[in-house]
């Protein structure tokens, strides 16, 4: 078997509402702790919308010193500690050794909305009607990709991916192809703060948010009484690595290989109300299975995009039927503990199938009670051994953008030492 190009996981670092560093968070969801809170970074009550997944107790001076944070937004902030915890975990350097050999390839969503959104509202309530000086930058949707890829010193490919929710899936997959073109360590992944009021009033708009004022029951993804998604902050950031380079160097853990991946587009107007169609989903589910070399029967679990919209939800269970037949494999989401982070959200969903694989253990479903008409799968409803060493993860961006990844124990197990070839797009 060849190591040669193999692009694997050998740090992870998390910063979410459900624990800062994956421990914590590994931990939370096996316990399914719900962390979802009444909004405190500002007063929503003006809003239909009043709960979230915040990172509790977050303090930027802790991961980044004065001069970056009053540069920088709290979702570029989160994906400081992220980084810093990935590298920790990885056992790199958090300044790079070889700067050219090192990239950095993350996902953004809403940008800095909450930097933005203060420096406007000075704009237009002070006599000076001024913006701070790095109102220019902290609001930029590459923002993070720069100041991360800036202080770590990582001088190689670096590039930003925005493509909503999918894009946690998205920006693994191009650090993937980045490893395999022959660049050793690539930072990926994403962190995201959809928490002020312009991000509220933008996500309300899309008519998906939750009213519910029940931390536990008003995100019900699969549920006969789903009703929207609430939102979270946070993510996940990975240290990618080639194989061949992680085992030169004694790379602490080998988490698991990126084995497969397939992005697709639906290519259709998306309609606020009315059925969604599946089958762009259900062929970036099925190409990243065949791109890792798998049948269906082989994927021993499904982390779903799990947005918690009726005809959404119907639409994912449909999608993994097409692939899987009429048994999918088993599913289980941890949104409804720690809300939708989109870009966020679909990188912790890999760090939790990457924890679930080294623990051997299926973490539990927070959701659904009792599923609606449509979604009947197999929900797990305890934690229990994976049947395999491969496990799916999936995500749907507004808009019509689908990804799938396809995550595997490397060939020798939870910490192995070798790997055979990966499949995916180049």
């Amino acid at each position: 078997m060849t190591t040669v190009g193999v692009p694997v996981v050998t740090g992870i670092g998390v910063v979410a509402p459900t624990g800062t560093g994956a421990a914590e968070h590994w931990r939370t969801v096996l316990a399914g702790e719900h962390r979802i809170r009444r909004i405190s970074l500002f007063d929503p009550d003006r809003y239909a919308t009043t709960l979230a997944g915040e990172v509790a107790d977050f303090d930027p001076a802790r991961w980044a010193d004065s001069r970056r944070t009053v540069q920088t937004d709290r979702w570029t902030q989160l994906g400081f500690a992220a980084t810093r915890l990935a590298l920790a975990d990885a056992g790199l350097p958090e300044v790079a050794d070889e700067p050219y050999a090192r990239g950095v390839t993350l996902a953004s969503s809403s940008g800095g909305n909450l930097f933005g959104q203060r420096e406007l509202q000075r704009l237009w309530s002070q006599p000076s009607r001024t913006v701070g000086a790095y109102q220019s930058i902290a609001w930029f949707y590459a923002a993070s990709v720069g100041q991360i890829s800036i202080h770590h010193q990582f001088k190689g490919p670096c590039g930003v991916l925005a493509s909503e929710a999918a894009g946690g899936l998205d920006s693994l997959a191009h650090a993937a192809r980045t490893v395999r073109r022959g660049t050793p360590v690539v930072l990926a992944g994403g962190t995201e703060c959809p928490l002020s009021p312009y991000a509220l009033v933008c996500q309300l708009r899309g008519g998906l948010l939750s009213a519910g004022t029940d931390p536990r029951r008003s995100y019900r993804p699969f549920d006969a009484r789903a009703n929207g998604y609430l939102p979270g902050e946070g993510g996940a950031v990975f240290v990618v690595e080639d194989l061949a380079h992680a085992l030169r160097r004694g790379a602490p853990t080998i988490y698991g290989e990126l084995a497969g991946w397939a992005a697709t587009h639906d290519a259709r107007p998306t309609s606020t109300d009315g059925d969604v169609d599946s089958g762009q989903y259900a062929r970036a589910i099925r190409l990243a299975v065949e791109r890792a070399g798998l049948s269906p029967a082989e994927v021993a679990a499904v982390f779903p995009d799990a947005l918690g919209v009726p005809r959404y939800d119907r639409a994912e269970a449909a999608a993994l039927r097409t692939v899987f037949g009429a048994q999918p494999p088993p599913v289980t989401t941890q949104k409804p503990l720690h809300g939708r982070a989109h870009q966020g959200g679909a990188a912790l969903d890999v760090a939790t199938a990457l924890l679930a694989l080294r623990h051997d253990l299926l973490p539990p479903t927070a959701a659904p009670d009792r599923p609606a008409s449509g979604c009947e799968v197999d929900f797990v409803r305890r934690a229990r051994p994976p049947r395999t060493g491969a496990a799916l993860v999936c995500a749907r961006g507004f808009d019509g953008f689908n990804s799938a990844l396809l995550v595997r124990r490397p060939a020798t197990g939870p910490h192995g030492a070798t790997a055979g070839s990966v499949g995916g797009t180049t």
